[in-house]
Order: C-alpha cells, then sequence, then structure tokens
C-alpha cells in the first residue's frame, strides 16, 4: 500500500513537525542523499498571499532535515509564467535568506538548460499540444522534492504535488496546457518517474486555500501537514481532507488508473495520525473560479475546434491583451483590496506573527530572465 504521513501542527512546533513528517514517511528511502536533490518550490504569485505559495517555514523545515541528515548536493528551482517572476517571487515568499541560511543555490528554469526527451510512456496530451517534451537538463538522474500546498484550482479543482512538475517541466508557454489540463498533469507525473532517481512531496496545509484558487482564495487555518512518494497519494489524501471525493477529480482519477499512484483513499496507509482521525478531517472547500480563469477556459474550449481563431487568441501578440488582464486584475485590482483584507486577517494570526518572524532581505540582483515566447 501506498503511505501517506499526515500530521497535525502549529506555528509553534511546525519546524520539529517537518522533521517528524518526513521521516514517518521514510522519505530517505524515496530519496537517496547519494543523488543530487531538486526542491520544487511552488510560486504561484510573485507577491505574498497566504497559502499561494510555498511559505518559508515549508522551506526552512524541509532544508533543515535535508542538512540534518547529510544531503549536500541540493539546489533549488523555480520557473517563470507570463505572470509570475522566479526572482521576485522569491523575494516576495521570503525564500531566499532561509536559502542562503543552508547555502543552497536557487536556479530559475527559464535560464536553464532544457533539452529534448522522448518518453517511453504514451503521452496523453504533452505532444498535441507542445509538438514534444523538454526538460530541464539538471532534471536528469536526481531527486525531486515537491513543496505544494493545500489549496483549490480553478482549473484543477485541487492542487499539490502532481500539479507542482507543472512549472517543472514545462517553460514559461505552459498555460496551452490549460486545454487538456488533467492529462497534461498525468503526462508529468510519467515523466518524472523515467527522469528521477526519487520523487518525494511535502504539502503544507498549515495554512490552506479556499475558493478561486491559486490566488484568489480564502486563507483557511487547516493545521496539518502532509508527505508521500507517491504523487497520487498524497494528492487523494489532501483532497480527501479538503472535503472533495479524489477519484471524482480527474487527474487523480485517469493516474491511478493508469498505475501511477493509488488515488483510491481506502487502499491508501496513513502515518502519524489515525485513520479514524483523518476522516474526521472535512474542511469543506469549495472550487470556485476568478474571472481570469473563467474567461480562459471559455475561450480556449469555445475555439478549440475554430484552429484560425484559437491560434490568433493563444498563439499571436493578441495573447498579450489576456496577460495584461491577468496582471491588472490580481495585482492592480484584487489584490490591494479584497487580498489586502485577507491579508490583514491572516497576519493577526499566529501563523501570520511566524510569517513576520521571516526576513525579506536584500532585494536580489539577478540576471535578466530569459524571454521565453509565450505564444
Amino acid at each position: 500500500m501506498s503511505n501517506v504521513s499526515v500530521l497535525r501542527t502549529s506555528p509553534k512546533t511546525i519546524l520539529d513537525d517537518y522533521q517528524k513528517l518526513m521521516d514517518l514517511a521514510d522519505y530517505r528511502s524515496a530519496v537517496p542523499e547519494d543523488n543530487a536533490t531538486i526542491l520544487k518550490i511552488n510560486l504561484s504569485w510573485s507577491l505574498f498571499y497566504p497559502a499561494c505559495s510555498t511559505p518559508p517555514w515549508q522551506l526552512d523545515g524541509v532544508l533543515s532535515k535535508l542538512r540534518q541528515d547529510s544531503y549536500k548536493d541540493v539546489t533549488c528551482v523555480e520557473n517563470q509564467t507570463v505572470v509570475t517572476h522566479p526572482w521576485k517571487g522569491a523575494y516576495g515568499n521570503k525564500w531566499l535568506p532561509i536559502l542562503e541560511k543552508y547555502g543552497v543555490e536557487y536556479v530559475p528554469l527559464t535560464n536553464a538548460e532544457w533539452v529534448p526527451f522522448r518518453p517511453k510512456a504514451e503521452m496523453l496530451a504533452m505532444n498535441d499540444l507542445f509538438g514534444g517534451v523538454l526538460v530541464p537538463k539538471k532534471f536528469f538522474g536526481s531527486n525531486v522534492i515537491h513543496l505544494p500546498t493545500v489549496k483549490t484550482h480553478g482549473h484543477t479543482t485541487t492542487t499539490g504535488a502532481m500539479k507542482n512538475a507543472f512549472g517543472g517541466l514545462i517553460p514559461k508557454y505552459r498555460h496551452h496546457a490549460h486545454k487538456k489540463i488533467h492529462e497534461v498533469l498525468v503526462d508529468l507525473l510519467a515523466i518524472q518517474k523515467e527522469i528521477h532517481k526519487g520523487i518525494f512531496a511535502v504539502m503544507d496545509g498549515g495554512v490552506c486555500g479556499n475558493g478561486a484558487g491559486p490566488r484568489t482564495m480564502e486563507p483557511f487555518i487547516g493545521n496539518v501537514l502532509l508527505a508521500s512518494e507517491d504523487q497520487v497519494a498524497i494528492d487523494a489524501i489532501s483532497a480527501k481532507i479538503m472535503g472533495f471525493d479524489p477519484l471524482d477529480i480527474d487527474y487523480i482519477r485517469i493516474a491511478h488508473d493508469r498505475g501511477l499512484g493509488m488515488g483510491d483513499y481506502d487502499q491508501i496507509e496513513i502515518s502519524g495520525m489515525d485513520k479514524q482521525e483523518l476522516e474526521k478531517l472535512n474542511f469543506k472547500f469549495t472550487t470556485t473560479k476568478s474571472p481570469i480563469v473563467e474567461w480562459d477556459q471559455r475561450l480556449r474550449k469555445g475555439t478549440a475546434n475554430i484552429n484560425w481563431l484559437h491560434n490568433i487568441l493563444f498563439h499571436s501578440p493578441v495573447f498579450k491583451t489576456f496577460i495584461f488582464a491577468s496582471g491588472s486584475y490580481h495585482d492592480k485590482l484584487w489584490y490591494p483590496t479584497t487580498g489586502k483584507k485577507h491579508i490583514d486577517e491572516f497576519m493577526k494570526t499566529e501563523w501570520g506573527n511566524l510569517f513576520d518572524t521571516y526576513g525579506y532581505g536584500k532585494f536580489p540582483e539577478y540576471p535578466e530572465v530569459k524571454e521565453w515566447n509565450p505564444y
């Protein structure tokens, strides 16, 4: 049976809890220390918003454990999207002082070397959407540890370990994957199993996100942590805790059916928490869609069979209007108003106090981020 470790946590015990969590999931067997290890951070917004991206205590707790257990060759990576910036996001989410503390290099994948890869597994969507697969060269033969958060997502209902690979294995133009997003996530897991020596995920649910994820959510104090080498199983347990039936979520069900992991809740072993206690956890989340996600889906699906119009909207400079609309809505309209109210309330909590204990550090001087063609 697949094993997922689940622990209750609090701002006072969070770093110690990460130590226990990873041991309970037997992470050293999943990602042997002799291999290079890549930490794939989760960046959903360059600005800080609770539960949106990897929180500083998650990065701190995992790196502390890795160093304690003599993992030496560790690199932290994240990618760029048409609406996020890897260096600005690292600053806004307070990652840089933590990386400096543990002597870990931060590598934005936009500037990394990407090479073609031909998977042995059948691809459900990658070839159709992108004409093939590109992989960062440094990923081959490495371990990967994903650092997602427990939250909803307008495109995929929930998001977690499987979705976190989205930012590591598709360059900046990965918004095209929204056309067949569930199939893409399954493809990415199959690719990971071929290129990585070991795969592991550590998911933070100290603060969760409910509603119109992955950005315009309502923060929810969850006080739980999850870890597993089975990316399907950890997403299934996270979905269950949020209040969803895991096998009703397409990417979990398809991955389960293709033998890439265990999506059946009844067949997943839980360590760290009694399963009866786990079954009582139900955050009763509902997934909604921001106007940006709603119209993205309407336009992509509505023009999917009208090639000339779809290409004009998503594969030409016309797409810049969508990028502008997203940036304006999220950064200029929602964040300073509704977002600020949620942040202000969050900062009054013990988790907000913990966030305050971490520093931003100096704004980074970084090489110009390579421009990808977003079309």
